[in-house]
This record gives C-alpha cells, sequence and structure tokens, in this order.
C-alpha cells in the first residue's frame, strides 16, 4: 500500500511541474514574430529563384557650390567674381531586368546639371525661347542577349547605350564614383555627336576567364542637334558639319583577381567600399573617320581629319583590414587624343556662370568654374581614396578622403594644364547615403595675340557640398 502511495505522489508532482504556468502560456501566445530582414533594394522576382527579376533604381545628386570666377565672368548680364549656386548635377531611375536566361532589358531616365541657369537647349540672353522644364531625357535604351546560356563569354546587345570605348570612366557607374564628380574628359565626345556620353550602339561584351571586354559600332548624332550653335569652320579643328561616319571602340581589362561585375551594361563601379579584391590593366580606343575638319591652305580648302582616342590605365580596389572594413582604391591612366589640328574645347560641370566679356581665343563658354576639358594632346589622370574602418563615426558611418588629378598636354596651350581636386566622403550608409565635401582648383587663360596659343594666367578655386542619396 505504501508502494502505491509512493508512486502515485510522485505521478502527480511529475504532472504538476511538467504542466505549464498561465504565464508561460500568455508569453507563447504573444511571442514576436521573427523579424524580417531589411531590404535593401527594389526588386521584384520573375520567378522563384531571383535569377530573373526586374529592379528600379533612384539617384540624387544635390550641390552647393561656391566658385570663385574666370575673368570676365557675367551672371544673367552683371559681372560676378564670384557665384554661389545650388543644383542637381544628376537625377536618375534606372529600370532594368532580367526577363529570361538569355534576354536582359535596361532603361535609363533622368536629367542633368540643372541649376539656376538651366534651360533647354541652354541659358541665352538673346530673347531666344527656351524652356527650363524640357531636361528629362532617356539616358539608355537597350536590349541584349546572352549567346551563351550561364556563361557570360558573349553578350550581344543594341540601342542607345553608355557601352563605349576608350576607358572605364567614359561608362562611369555614377552612383558609386569614388570621387564627388567624374573627369568628364574621358567621356570624349560627350554632348557633341553623343546624348551625354550615350550613343545609338550595336555592340558586343562579355567575360572570358580574367578577360573583360566590350567593343562597339556607334552611329554618332550630328553635332548639329546638340543644341548649341555648331562652331564655324577655322583653321582649328572642330566636328564636321558635313558627312557622317560610324564609330568604332573597344576597350579591353585583364583582371588579376576578383572579377567586376558584368550585369549592368557598360557601366563601371567607381568604388568597391573594400567588398572586392581588384586589380586591372586596361587599354580601350574610340575612331571615327573625317568625324572633324579645318580649313586647309586658304579658307576655302578644307580638310577632313579622323577622330583617333586611345588609353591605358591601372586600377586598384581592395581591402586594406577586412576585419574591421578598411579599404584603398587608386587609378592611373594615360589618354592619347587626336581630336584633329589644334582642337580645344572649354567646359564647366553646371557651369553657373552664362557670359563672359573676355574672349579666350575664340572658344566658346570658359566663363564661370569652364577650363580647357577637351582637347587634342595627352592627358594623364589619376585617383587615389583611402577608407577608414567602417565603424569610425560608430552608427554615422565612415569617411574616405580622397585627391584627383588631371594634367592636360595640348597642342592649342603653351604649357601643362594641372586641375586638381582633393575631397572628403561621409559614408553614411556607404553610397545609399553619402556627403561629399569637395575643393577644385583650376587655371585660366588669355590667347596670345601673335599665335592664338592659350597662356596661363592665374588659378581659381571652386567649393563644392554634395548629398547624394542612391535607392
Amino acid at each position: 500500500m505504501r508502494k502505491i502511495l509512493a508512486i502515485l505522489c510522485f505521478v502527480g508532482s511529475h504532472s504538476i511541474f511538467a504542466q505549464p504556468s498561465a504565464d508561460s502560456l500568455a508569453s507563447a501566445k504573444t511571442a514576436r514574430p521573427k523579424p524580417v530582414p531589411e531590404k535593401n533594394e527594389l526588386k521584384y522576382n520573375l520567378n522563384e529563384s531571383g535569377s530573373h527579376f526586374f529592379k528600379v533604381t533612384f539617384l540624387n545628386q544635390t550641390w552647393l557650390r561656391l566658385n570663385q570666377s574666370n575673368p570676365g565672368t557675367t551672371v544673367v548680364g552683371d559681372a560676378k567674381d564670384q557665384t554661389f549656386d545650388i543644383g542637381l548635377r544628376r537625377t536618375r531611375i534606372q529600370l532594368f531586368g532580367q526577363l529570361n536566361d538569355r534576354v536582359l532589358v535596361y532603361f535609363q531616365f533622368g536629367m542633368n546639371n540643372f541649376n539656376f541657369l538651366n534651360a533647354s537647349p541652354a541659358f541665352n540672353t538673346t530673347g531666344t525661347v527656351s524652356n527650363r522644364k524640357v531636361q528629362a531625357f532617356f539616358h539608355d535604351a537597350l536590349a541584349e542577349y546572352l549567346v551563351f546560356k550561364d556563361r557570360d563569354y558573349l553578350k550581344i546587345g543594341g540601342g542607345l547605350t553608355i557601352v563605349n570605348g576608350l576607358s572605364r570612366f567614359s561608362q562611369p557607374g555614377v552612383s558609386s564614383i569614388l570621387s564627388m564628380d567624374v573627369p568628364v574628359f574621358a567621356q570624349a565626345t560627350v554632348d557633341q555627336t553623343d546624348e551625354f556620353a550615350r550613343k545609338l550602339s550595336l555592340y558586343a561584351r562579355g567575360q572570358v576567364g580574367r578577360f573583360d571586354y566590350r567593343v562597339a559600332i556607334s552611329d554618332p548624332f550630328p553635332i548639329q542637334t546638340n543644341g548649341a550653335a555648331p562652331p564655324a569652320l577655322g583653321p582649328n579643328a572642330n566636328f564636321a558639319l558635313k558627312g557622317h561616319t560610324k564609330q568604332f571602340q573597344g576597350l579591353l581589362l585583364y583582371q588579376f583577381f576578383d572579377k567586376e561585375s558584368n550585369q549592368t551594361p557598360g557601366y563601371m563601379t567607381g568604388t568597391y567600399l573594400g567588398k572586392k579584391k581588384i586589380v586591372n590593366l586596361e587599354a580601350g580606343f574610340i575612331s571615327q573617320r573625317n568625324a572633324v575638319w579645318h580649313t586647309g591652305a586658304t579658307a576655302t580648302d578644307t580638310v577632313y581629319q579622323n577622330l583617333n582616342l586611345w588609353s591605358v590605365a591601372a586600377f586598384l580596389d581592395m581591402p586594406v583590414n577586412r576585419a574591421k572594413g578598411s579599404a584603398v582604391s587608386a587609378y592611373l591612366g594615360y589618354f592619347n587624343l587626336d581630336y584633329g589640328k589644334n582642337y580645344l574645347r572649354y567646359n564647366g560641370i553646371m557651369n553657373p556662370a552664362s557670359g563672359t566679356t573676355q574672349s579666350v581665343g575664340g572658344l566658346g563658354g570658359t566663363q564661370g568654374n569652364a577650363f580647357p576639358m577637351f582637347g587634342t594632346g595627352s592627358v594623364i589622370y589619376s585617383q587615389v581614396g583611402y577608407l577608414f574602418r567602417q565603424d569610425l563615426l560608430g552608427s554615422n558611418g565612415t569617411l574616405m578622403p580622397y585627391a584627383q588629378a588631371q594634367l592636360g598636354n595640348y597642342d592649342r596651350v603653351n604649357r601643362s594644364m594641372g586641375v586638381y581636386n582633393v575631397g572628403l566622403n561621409w559614408l553614411i550608409k556607404g553610397h545609399n547615403s553619402k556627403i561629399t565635401l569637395d575643393y577644385q582648383n583650376r587655371p585660366y587663360y588669355i590667347a596670345l595675340p601673335a599665335t592664338g596659343q592659350l597662356d596661363a594666367q592665374g588659378r581659381r578655386g571652386q567649393l563644392v557640398l554634395q548629398y547624394q542619396v542612391f535607392i
């Protein structure tokens, strides 16, 4: 009997302790679900694996700028020694997708260089009608076919595209650039015979082993359609107003370590922020027959010349300390540029000035922040940046200082031209939320009466604060 009572007591006590309490039942009912991982892209999967998808991105770069004006600068008719302006350097929407195993489509829509002077086609003081609301346009619109399934050996595409030759900076992925802005001289025909570096092209690209290549046949736009009055035929070369020939271009890279992304057509990453180990050598070219003209022995004698541009460069972007997230990025390139006899063109990025009272050798657009950006001769371009550890500022991100230099030796300029930038990136959330402070120092020129050659007379500076948001 005692044994039976002992067994009953043991069973009862066990059932009491095994019974869940009311509190534990309540907490189980109110338990929170596991948190859903935070999304960092706007992407719609077209199949279960996500290999077929459609994706949307948004980019906006806002500038606050203080600029020391080139001599003679005027702004809406008033002389200005310096200017302060607010502008949108780039506002873009990308839409692209892998529709099936072989077909990719890519579109980009947006606008560039939109400040208080911006209008269409350009600001003017002559009373000609213009419209500041006509600005956004399609930058890219193309389709691409993967020839060998599951292999990046060969992709054939066509449409309006930035797939270019010459260099990686001729087709930059602007959301990920190291410095505040790209070296625009590398977009060699920008807004002359292309649409903001894009051309109507048939191209092939791919990766075979450690080689990355792209070649294209492009159909250039006539310079008469770029929205500005074309320069008159004269003794110095300019893009020809007669004739139309195709443009041929190509770029070849050898990748020593990690391979760069080959997904989106053309666009090449500025810096991977230590997420890849990249060491590349590259060589590229652009060529077009009878692209430019100038007068010969007499004013009625027209001479046509070919456009021939080529470059060689090295690019490095790799982690320094993977555990801390520090990294280094660097680029060094040599550009040999033949636009024809004494070709020279000024350009000022989102120029804050509308005119000038001082002519520089008959060249246009010399006011504001402009300098001789494009010309027959050669350019050495370099940039370097260092990414500090990822937790440098705690939850507020990290810093990445940089420096860049463009050294131009142009036939029409008396001495080497140096344009220098130093800056600091505050990477709040990588490239998705980034503040950049950039200072640029550039030369200004006069034309010597006897020869028409440009001679440096001094230097000017520009300070820009940029905020970039990229989704």
